[in-house]
């Protein structure tokens, strides 16, 4: 989110006179690099510095509020996460957040926590928290101090001590907190101000305004231009491009190495790298550039002294006597009980409901909680007033707000893993670069053994082999690995068999798998799943076309009586064609050669029998959504990650063959940074597809870079799609290439489309170029044609009937039996232009019209109709070798009419 922070515009030049300060800088001036982002909006108007000033607002009352937990796992020793839901009521509504909580015990000797930042640690060069996380060998962290988005920089707003080190001073904002631990681990939650004076060896003094900043506008004592007129230090940790960017003053420097002068350039940036032991002093023009001409000579000593001062207090701190600190916003929770917001939080979007961090510790101060509740999915986030509610609920003395919104980030290595990964969704479809975040560290030595958890499906099918493998962990809850032969695989039911840690599944059943390596053992549940426990099976993929060559991705999700749904591959699944001859192969059907007269197809998945199906149709329908031609909306250009990757999109009309007026072009530069980057097309709001189409497709300009695109859907559930426009461009010139949206929910909005890159070195993929594309076009399948209707006469007892007026003599009269009247299976199907399949060793009939599917098994009551089950009253039975069916049941279910005559006995299907 960031705190909203103008900077933009001229920077006036003003004036600054000495100030007295205490402190001391030290003779060496080492500091670790830290990342940067800054938001660029309006700022509020801010009351005088201290607490009470901002009450806490009152947002939508939360009638029964209430704080769960859920689950809870161990990090390593002193350090466990919990997970919580957090319901309210808003608005006469119940909504539910999750909220996510590392806990750590102060009291354990092998945790510690850490600020982290940036790349590399720097300052001023922004990153996300997984990058950090993984950079500074943390085992876990959050997000950490707001910062300004307007710009790549983005140095914290707040303080910031790394390793026991001063790496950025506090800006004049007020009701600003940080979050710090001392070096007897003792925490502390305090608002900060900064003191400092540079002396020359001349014994002149100026005041020192701050370290490693970025520009910002200020609020208190009359400054409001943050680098005007002031001398700043900058040491190694920053990593900015410039010192810093949007000043709108020009710099006079001073480097310094060991205390000596050895460099000064007025009015223009030094070129030199600063050194771990030395910093540079940064004047923005008037009094303080005049300090530095006239007082600071090369080859002569200065000094720098600075503190920190506790505004709550009125007293210096010396930021030596922390071993982390970080900035954040405002305070939360003071005593257990929520407090009065120390800041207007109309800069943060206090009063909505978003993606929230913070931070607090217990009333004995043995605890810190390191707090995120999500926006994704289903979770609607907190207001801050709600945050407060979540903070006193955990059992939080003392807490402040982080930065939240999209900023929002907690990653962890679980339980026996050895890579850190994100807790939880973000609420943005990618993680956001900020400026710093609170890192979890373990110094614990290597131990023993003393757990394992399976890991692998504890669902499989019949016939399906699944490879299990453990992760493990020692007496300190850190990973540690277990060699293959020294696990024992063995299983409690003979449901399959072991060939190693690979189980095959023979039989439906339960089982217990267990594990053992020495004296330690984990057991994990499985089921392999038979057909009677499945309540749904659904194709995710609407009609194919019924054409030789085509294709159809055909991914599908089985839903258990027990609410479980599971979401397979088609190789788990037997499968039948009717009107063609088909092939399922590496998730998709093929058709082959049609059946002579089939106007309808169909593929039949079956698991342990239970079937579902997708029909194919003749012929489809196309509809152009975009050809750019007269687009009224926003096109804009995305780059990921911001820092390095350079992107743009704009409406190109002179590509070589180009058929149409207009065509979009999507300019990309990887040359710079490693990892993921892509370069993206944003639709405006997004691009509407509707109805049911089984491709998007489109003509796409290959410029033959063997990059990767692909195309970000959103679909009705919220659900998010990445899918594969072109694998590799490796081609010249145009080509139309089809999208699959088997798996869509409709309707469903086009976001982006991009051009992506790999982390991995490949010369063969090439770092700049643009690509284009046109003619976006949904293709859905001809709607599958109803046959026509009937009118069907029949008599019980009788086996004289009319269909459409014409006398036909039954094989097997109508009957009735205990109160439901049952017909002829194949006469009425096939006279109302279904076609009947029968499979004799399991007595199963299928019913196959138009779109749909009804399968009934002889002799029960069960049955299903495109896929889902159902239990009727009756059952199917035979007679005399004819299979007879309720006709209610067939008839009402299919759509047909059914009406009875009492007195005559008479059956009309209509």
């Amino acid at each position: 989110m960031g705190e909203l922070q103008n900077i933009m515009g001229k920077l006036k030049q003003g004036k600054h006179g000495r100030m007295k300060r205490r402190g001391h800088l030290g003779t060496k001036v080492i500091i670790v690099a830290m990342s940067g982002i800054l938001i660029a909006g309006p700022v509020a108007s801010i009351a005088p510095e201290g607490l009470g000033q901002w009450l806490a607002p009152q947002v939508s009352a939360a009638t029964a509020s209430q704080l769960k937990l859920k689950s809870q796992s161990i990090l390593t020793s002193g350090a466990k996460r919990l997970d919580y839901s957090f319901t309210t009521t808003r608005s006469n509504k119940s909504v539910k957040t999750d909220v996510h909580v590392i806990e750590v015990d102060l009291t354990n000797p092998y945790v510690s926590l850490d600020t982290i930042s940036g790349k590399s640690g720097s300052v001023g060069q922004r990153n996300n928290i997984l990058n950090m996380t993984k950079e500074s060998g943390a085992i876990g962290g959050i997000n950490g101090d707001v910062f300004i988005m307007s710009n790549s920089e983005g140095a914290p707003l707040g303080a910031q001590v790394q390793n026991g080190v001063l790496t950025s001073t506090p800006s004049r904002l007020s009701g600003m907190y940080a979050f710090s631990l001392t070096k007897d681990r003792q925490p502390v939650i305090d608002s900060y101000s900064f003191t400092g004076t540079v002396t020359a060896s001349n014994g002149n003094t100026f005041n020192l305004e701050g370290i490693n900043k970025s520009a910002y506008f200020g609020e208190m004592d009359g400054i409001t231009y943050s680098h005007s007129n002031m001398i700043y230090i900058y040491t190694s940790a920053w990593g900015g491009a410039e010192r810093p960017m949007n000043s709108a003053t020009k710099p006079t420097e001073a480097l310094v190495i060991d205390g000596i002068v050895t460099e000064i350039s007025v009015e223009t940036a030094i070129k030199t790298a600063i050194p771990e032991n030395g910093y540079i002093l940064r004047a923005g023009q008037g009094d303080a550039a005049k300090f530095i001409r006239e007082n600071l000579k090369v080859g002569e000593a200065v000094t720098a002294d600075y503190a920190l001062r506790s505004k709550t207090k009125g007293v210096n701190v010396d930021p030596a006597s922390f071993s982390m600190l970080i900035g954040g916003h405002t305070l939360l929770v003071d005593n257990g009980a929520a407090s009065a917001f120390s800041r207007d939080i109309a800069g943060v979007s206090g009063n909505s409901y978003t993606s929230r961090s913070g931070i607090g510790y217990s009333k004995d101060g043995t605890k810190v909680y390191l707090i995120t509740a999500e926006k994704s999915g289903s979770n609607t986030g907190l207001s801050l007033k709600e945050l407060q509610q979540v903070m006193v609920q955990l059992g939080v003395y003392k807490g402040l707000n982080l930065d939240g919104g999209g900023s929002t980030t907690m990653t962890e290595r679980p339980l026996g893993s050895t890579s850190v990964q994100l807790a939880h969704s973000t609420q943005e479809s990618s993680q956001r670069a900020v400026s710093n975040g609170i890192g979890v560290f373990t110094n614990a030595p290597q131990g023993s053994l003393k757990g394992m958890m399976v890991r692998g499906s504890n669902v499989m099918l019949l016939g399906q082999n699944v490879t299990y493998g453990v992760s493990a962990y020692d007496t300190y809850y850190n990973p540690m690995s277990v060699d293959a032969s020294a696990q024992t695989w063995t299983s409690s039911a003979a449901v399959g068999t072991f060939s190693g840690n690979v189980f095959t599944a023979t039989k439906i059943g339960k089982t217990q798998l267990t594990v053992k390596s020495g004296d330690v053992t984990a057991n994990y549940d499985v089921e392999v799943i038979g057909q009677e426990q499945i309540a749904s099976m659904k194709i995710n993929a609407s009609a194919g076309m019924l054409s030789p060559g085509s294709t159809l991705q055909v991914p599908i999700t089985v839903k258990l009586k027990n609410g479980s749904t599971y979401n397979l591959t088609g190789d788990s699944f037997v499968w039948e064609f009717v009107g063609f001859d088909g092939e399922y192969k590496n998730g998709a059907i093929s058709v082959g050669e049609l059946k002579k007269d089939a106007t309808t197809g169909y593929a039949i998945a079956r698991y342990d029998g239970y079937g579902t199906t997708v029909p194919f149709v003749k012929g489809e329908q196309a509809s152009v959504i975009e050809d750019f031609e007269t687009a009224r909306y926003a096109i804009t250009s995305q780059v990921t990650p911001p820092e390095t990757t350079k992107g743009t999109v704009k409406i190109v009309t002179d590509l070589p063959e180009q058929k149409s007026g207009k065509a979009l072009q999507i300019g990309y530069d990887f040359t710079q940074g490693t990892g993921t980057r892509a370069s993206y097309a944003v639709l405006g709001s997004g691009l509407t597809l509707s109805g049911t189409p089984s491709s998007l497709t489109m003509d796409v300009y290959s410029d033959t870079s063997n990059n990767w695109v692909r195309a970000e859907i959103v679909d009705a559930a919220g659900k998010t799609h990445l899918l594969d426009v072109a694998k590799e461009l490796n081609w010249t010139g145009w080509r139309n290439v089809k999208v699959d949206l088997s798996g869509v929910a409709f309707p469903a909005k086009l976001k982006r489309v991009y051009v992506v890159t790999l982390g991995q070195a490949d010369v063969e993929k090439l770092p700049v170029g643009a690509i284009a594309i046109d003619n976006l076009t949904l293709r859905t399948a001809t709607a599958v044609k109803e046959p026509a209707r009937a009118s069907i006469v029949m008599t019980a007892g009788s086996t004289k009937a009319t269909v459409n007026g014409k006398a036909l003599t039954l094989e097997a009269a109508p009957l009735i039996q205990q109160g439901s009247t049952y017909v002829p299976l194949r006469f009425v199907t096939e006279a109302m232009g279904a076609e009947v399949l029968y499979d004799d060793k399991t007595r199963r009939v299928t019913v196959l019209r138009g779109s749909q599917m009804l399968e009934m098994t002889i002799g029960k009551k069960d049955y299903t109709l495109n896929g889902v089950r159902y239990t009727s009253d009756v059952a199917p039975f035979t007679k005399n070798g004819r299979t007879l069916i309720p006709i209610r049941l067939f008839s009402e279910k299919l759509g047909f009419k059914v009406k009875y005559e009492d007195k005559l006995r008479q059956i009309t299907i209509d």
